[in-house]
């Protein structure tokens, strides 16, 4: 009983004393308080007046963070007869400073070991930088809590803003631990690479792995109001690599669609990626079910990729392309891209069945301007079969059909400062006509030239009078020139015909003034021609047995032979100026008119030596004079003795308006006429039709340089017979007027837009795929391949809450149109008629139609016409390309996905061309 009365009565003294004791501790710990932190009236969750506390520094270690508390508890110990637990207390670590700040008030605890921080609050630890309403920051276990604002209508507001290095996170509430960098975040919404998600519970296990559950992602600017989303049930994000998710779902507006997938992997990366290019299925009438622009890309570099595509159809037709792009900055870009088609029309056995291959080989090189000052490579190679673009199986060559000429040339310069500079070059050219299928190559074509050089000249001074500005250079010309035909190309057969040829040229010039403005020159001209293959013909003979004409035999003859020929010229010219002045209180003001005469006197010997005779009929004895260097390359040396005056005017016409903006003082200077030219000749030593045609040509532009015109003519003194042929008698002399017009021809050209009259239309990138370098053939496009259209995200931001337009519509127009009269042989017609042209529209920001045709009024027909339909979708975009008349007639939908991420995320529908027609 002694016992339990003094256990009983402990307790109860015990209490007493430890009551005093906290209340001491009590007083202590509320006089440290007070010097923390600044006295309020309420507690800190209302407080009566609002303070702005300034962005402090917590500067609050793990021993100083708990000194007051330990101090109580040291306090109580020492009075205690229990004895101090052996565990030790384990110490929070800050590794930084925690610099925060808060519009309403900041509260610390050393009791719980927290800050809180309410209104407009903001936090910045290490790489870490949170905003939100409320934050609350555990130092002990080194974690912060944020939260929303709820105001008395409970709308929420000020959403935690929470970013760590290049990670944004806006969700409506987190929980992150600083040491372990795991975090719980609820509703969170991020954005990587373009791709916004929307995540209901987010747990963040470290830097690099994030668990999402119920994720919703998209590419809408919007995440709150998507127009589509994918929701999957957990998903896996690595930051700026990949997600990979589990069962996902695609929803338009809020509705689910049976698209699913059992698992997606979508990376996220802004480096590229290898990977696969989903193809575009279809059918065609003749050739069944395709597929095209399939493949695999290949990011080889950071300088150099490669695309592997191709096409297949059911009846056996198939196609393959390599594409590459490369650069490397300050030095080069260029792109490649090689072709091939094995097209096979009906079906093995029928009476129309019929196989073909065909090939395209485009090559582009540019050389930046600062790599070397000195040399420079280029590239712009088109070649291949002639019927390439007519007969290819891929629509995306449809627009190219029209091609007549397919033209190449690689070449390499190479320059010399010292003086005289030289300069070198070698080029190889290609020109290739799709109708005729003929083919001209240079392999190589060697030039040189040597800088001008006056030898009569002071140095570094002016030089005055004929005699000093005496010059002269040297240059030189090499080719090795193949004809040959489609058929042949790249056979050994094409070289049968290779001519092989050197130019040297060496041209003398000088020029003076006489009379003050006359300017006078003259020159001289000597050329030497190199060739390694000549002519020699034979005499037609009679056979001696049967008495029959044997023809004359033109032989080849291989062996280095060479003649030489020279020229002379002058001319004297002078320029005019004229100026009408009709008042500055005029719109026009002034109109001035600039005459440009010259008179230019040639003369060209015959080179005799040169020709020999040969017998044509042997029965007759009929002779014809030919030239070994009949078949050269440079042409052979001229047998006519030619000496001849040439006259030429030019006119210039330009005005002086006055300005429409009243703060320039100065008129406005308009081209009213860019050029008015008048060239003939006539040849002295001509026993008949001295003199030459007139030709006349001009061009000019109007509407502030919008509308391009060029003219021309041909106006002959000389009349002709009835069978054509021009006679040695003046037309007006036999009836008629003082010139026959023989031909004429005009060109308008008119691009102009809604908005500054700058030249209209989208850009288009017709000269990759071979085309034009305009939309007047229609649009060479693939809509599957993100490089067709970029994803204009700016504008859509501009027209995102812009309904439809006003008064302003935004449309380009481009128009072409040729006219051509012939009147040579009498015919006096038309022989060319057609416009073309090409006009887009936006209807509304998000509605934009096309097209592109033309109508040639001789045959009466439309030529070739594509229309173009375009809606965005703001994450979307369809598009509708239409060919609705003619051997090409086709049409091509599509609608998908803009964001590059998700490129085959889309859906196509194409209808072939039938070529059986």
């Amino acid at each position: 009983m002694c016992n339990i009365k003094i256990i009983g009565f402990r307790p109860l003294q015990t209490k007493r004393f430890y009551i005093g004791i906290q209340l001491v501790l009590l007083f202590m710990s509320a006089v440290a308080f007070s010097q923390e932190l600044p006295k309020r009236k309420q507690l800190p969750f209302k407080p009566e007046k609002e303070t702005t506390q300034p962005m402090d520094t917590l500067k609050v270690n793990a021993k100083d963070a708990v000194r007051i508390g330990t101090r109580k508890v040291r306090d109580s110990i020492k009075n205690d007869s229990i004895k101090t637990d052996s565990v030790p207390t384990k110490q929070p670590i800050l590794l930084d400073q925690v610099k925060y700040k808060s519009k309403d008030y900041v509260k610390i605890s050393q009791r719980t070991k927290k800050i809180y921080l309410y209104d407009e609050a903001e936090l910045y630890y290490q790489d870490t930088e949170l905003k939100s309403g409320i934050i609350i920051l555990d130092y002990e276990k080194n974690e912060v809590y944020a939260g929303r604002l709820k105001d008395t209508a409970g709308v929420y507001s000020q959403a935690p803003y929470f970013k760590q290095g290049n990670n944004v996170v806006e969700p409506d509430s987190i929980r992150f631990n600083f040491d372990t960098e795991k975090a719980l975040i609820w509703n969170s919404r991020t954005e990587q690479n373009g791709t916004q998600i929307l995540g209901e519970l987010t747990k963040k296990e470290n830097d690099s792995v994030i668990f999402i559950q119920n994720a919703k992602f998209t590419t809408s600017k919007d995440i709150n109001n998507p127009e589509y989303y994918f929701l999957a049930r957990k998903i896996k994000l690595v930051p700026n690599k990949k997600i990979v998710s589990g069962v996902t779902n695609m929803y338009i507006a809020d509705v689910p669609t049976p698209i699913g997938f059992p698992f997606a992997y979508f990376p996220l990366t802004d480096d590229r990626a290898s990977g696969f290019i989903f193809p575009t299925f279809g059918e065609n009438s003749s050739r069944g079910y395709f597929f095209q622009n399939g493949g695999y890309y290949f990011a080889i570099n950071d300088y150099m990729d490669l695309a592997l595509l191709g096409d297949y159809y059911t009846n056996g037709s198939y196609a393959f392309r390599v594409e590459s792009n490369y650069a490397l900055r300050y030095r080069f870009r260029g792109n490649l891209s090689m072709r091939f088609e094995a097209v096979i029309n009906s079906q093995r056995g029928f009476p129309d069945y019929s196989k073909s291959n065909i090939y395209n080989i485009r090559w582009s090189h540019n050389q930046d301007a600062k790599a070397n000052p000195n040399s420079r490579f280029s590239a712009s190679v088109n070649l291949g079969s002639s019927q390439f673009y007519q007969a290819s199986i891929n629509q995306l060559n449809t627009p190219n059909f029209l091609n007549n000429t397919l033209n190449s040339s690689v070449s390499y310069s190479r320059t010399f400062p010292s003086y005289p500079s030289v300069n070198i070059s070698l080029t190889a050219t290609h020109s290739q006509n799709t109708q005729t299928e003929s083919v001209n190559l240079t392999l190589p074509t060697l030039q040189a030239s040597v800088e001008r050089i006056f030898p009569f000249a002071p140095k570094d001074k002016p030089k005055k009078g004929a005699f000093q500005n005496i010059n002269f250079q040297y240059n030189l010309r090499g080719e090795n020139r193949i004809n040959t035909t489609d058929s042949l190309f790249f056979t050994k057969e094409m070289f049968n015909d290779a001519k092989f040829g050197m130019q040297h040229s060496i041209p003398i010039s000088t020029n003076f003034k006489v009379l003050k403005y006359l300017s006078v020159s003259m020159g001289g001209n000597y050329d030497e021609v190199w060739t390694l293959q000549t002519t020699n013909r034979t005499d037609a003979t009679i056979d001696a047995t049967t008495g029959e004409q044997i023809a004359s035999v033109k032989d080849t003859i291989a062996g280095f032979d060479s003649y030489r020929t020279y020229n002379f010229s002058a001319s004297v010219g002078t320029t005019i100026y004229g100026t009408f002045d009709r008042g500055k209180d005029k719109k026009i003001q002034a109109i001035r008119h600039t005459l440009r005469p010259s008179i230019s006197y040639s003369y060209n010997p015959a080179f005799n030596q040169y020709y020999d005779e040969y017998i044509v009929d042997a029965d007759n004895g009929t002779k014809q004079q030919y030239t070994r260097f009949e078949d050269g390359l440079f042409g052979s040396p001229s047998r006519t003795f030619a000496s001849s005056i040439g006259i030429n005017v030019a006119n210039t016409v330009e005005a002086k308006v006055r300005s429409k903006d009243s703060t320039q003082t100065e008129p406005k200077k308009v081209m009213l006429l860019n050029s008015l030219n008048f060239s003939t000749s006539y040849n002295i030593a001509a026993d008949s039709l001295a003199w030459a045609p007139v030709r006349v040509s001009g061009s000019t532009v109007l509407f502030n340089n919008k509308l391009n015109v060029n003219f021309g003519a041909s106006l002959d003194p000389y009349a002709i017979d009835n069978q054509g042929v021009r006679i040695n008698k003046f037309n007006i002399d036999n009836g008629g007027s003082l010139f026959r017009l023989t031909s004429a021809n005009l060109n308008l050209n008119y691009s102009f837009s809604s908005k500054n009259f700058e030249g209209g239309g989208n850009n288009v990138d017709n000269t990759r795929s071979g085309g034009r370098d305009d939309d007047l053939f229609g649009k060479a496009q693939d809509f599957s391949n993100r490089q067709t259209f970029d994803d204009d995200s700016d504008d859509d931001e501009e027209k995102e809450d812009v309904e439809a337009y006003k008064a302003k519509i935004p449309w380009d127009l481009r128009v072409a149109y040729t006219v051509t009269y012939l009147n040579s042989n009498r015919q006096n017609e038309i022989s060319n008629n057609s416009v073309m042209f090409s006009g887009n529209v936006e209807l509304t920001p998000q509605w934009k139609v096309g097209v592109s045709s033309g109508y040639d009024f001789k045959n009466k027909g439309f030529t070739f016409t594509q229309m173009r339909f375009e809606r965005d979708l703001k994450s979307w975009r369809i598009n509708f390309n239409w060919v609705p008349f003619s051997a090409r007639a086709s049409w091509y939908f599509f609608i998908g996905i803009k964001a590059s991420i998700l490129r085959d995320v889309k859906w196509e529908q194409r209808s072939e061309p039938d070529r059986r027609l």
